[in-house]
């Protein structure tokens, strides 16, 4: 006798998304080793995108140095970036998940996404997904079987590849306890970092740690929501409002250092130009700016401020140049972005668009 209906939450995340989408358009790098990343050119300032399964096998990482990535894997075909390419094979992926049975779809990403649905086999239906998934698209994905969202996502991982996982309150922390913080979604290297000074390791550590130490460190909201992160709780809703950009930013790696004033706000206006028309398209007014400097060899500063709601181009411009003052005179730059964030509208799901990198 099967169990009745429940709600469950899916995470469905597809395998080494951008080398696969690669792959089915060059047959012949199956089974080899493939980095994605900047313009292709390892010679170039860039950074590794995607690594296939086999390039991870040499320690390649998103995030990477493509200098580096070519280092360690000497006979990588490296290619670049094809942000439209990619897009449309994560539209089809995306359809698919939608026209599953009672899905409740939430888009994360190109290449990952909630499904709600209520069932009495959630392993059933996970296989059903990857099958139709496959079908439509030729692509392999994992699926994280989960009564939360957190749950869910960190069950992913134990699904990879091609597999499904399911973590519940259940055997979360048989599962979760005795890993490090840094595993939990939501968990970074600083976050990790500031629990440990705390004596707070693993999983179980935040789990079972006082919120008053928490609170005192991370502030009355999320150090209490540490806590519960820790215990793999909170919300099992999916929710499929459409996803709103916060706002759209733009930035460029130099292949030379630039230090003169001129050079440096001729970039800024050039990014600006570009960010600007992103806005337009949106029909929606800035409300704040923000520059992203990374000085050689590589210190990262990022300053930010609100400006009075407006339409009007120059005045968006002139305060980004206002930020650009703000850059420390006669120290090369390596890096350069721009971003302007738009007035939200009050039924939106606010975040950055899945396909576009925020900061």
């Amino acid at each position: 006798m099967s169990d009745p209906p429940h709600p469950w939450v899916l995470h469905v995340d597809l395998d080494q998304f951008i080398a696969a989408v690669e792959v089915l358009r060059r047959p012949e790098l199956a089974g080899k080793p493939v980095i994605v990343g900047g313009r292709g050119d390892p010679t170039e300032r860039a950074v590794v995108s995607t690594a296939s399964y086999e390039a991870r096998e040499f320690g390649v990482g998103s995030g990477m140095p493509l200098r580096i990535a070519a280092r360690k894997v000497p006979d990588a075909i490296i290619l670049p970036v094809d942000a439209p390419a990619y897009t449309a094979a994560s539209d089809e992926v995306m359809a698919t998940l939608r026209a599953q049975p009672g899905a409740v779809v939430q888009v994360l990403g190109w290449d990952e996404a909630f499904v709600g649905v209520t069932t009495d086999d959630p392993e059933a239906y996970a296989r059903d997904i990857q099958r139709a998934v496959l079908e439509r698209t030729s692509l392999h994905c994992s699926v994280g079987i989960g009564d939360t969202l957190v749950r869910a996502k960190n069950a992913t991982d134990f699904g990879k590849p091609r597999g499904t996982f399911r973590l519940t309150a259940d055997n979360w922390l048989e599962v979760m306890g005795h890993r490090p913080t840094i595993e939990l979604w939501g968990v970074g290297r600083k976050i990790s970092a500031r629990l440990a000074a705390h004596g707070i390791a693993t999983v179980d550590d935040l789990a079972r740690a006082d919120e008053t130490v928490l609170a005192a460190e991370f502030g009355p909201k999320m150090g209490p929501w540490y806590r519960q992160l820790g215990r793999g709780d909170g919300s099992a809703v999916v929710d499929d409002t459409p996803w709103v950009a916060r706002g759209h930013g733009r930035e460029v790696t130099f292949q030379q250092d630039i230090v003169e004033p001129g050079e440096i706000g001729n970039a800024a206006r050039e990014l600006a130009a570009q960010v600007l028309e992103d806005v337009v398209a949106e029909g929606r007014p800035v409300v704040g700016v923000g520059l992203k400097v990374r000085y050689a060899p590589f210190l990262t500063k990022t300053f930010v401020h609100k400006v009075p709601t407006t339409f009007d181009r120059a005045t968006v411009v002139a305060e980004i140049l206002r930020l650009v003052e703000r850059i420390e005179p006669g120290r090369p730059l390596r890096l350069l972005g721009v971003r302007a964030e738009m007035e939200m509208p009050d039924e939106a799901r606010k975040g950055h668009t899945p396909t576009r990198s925020g900061w």
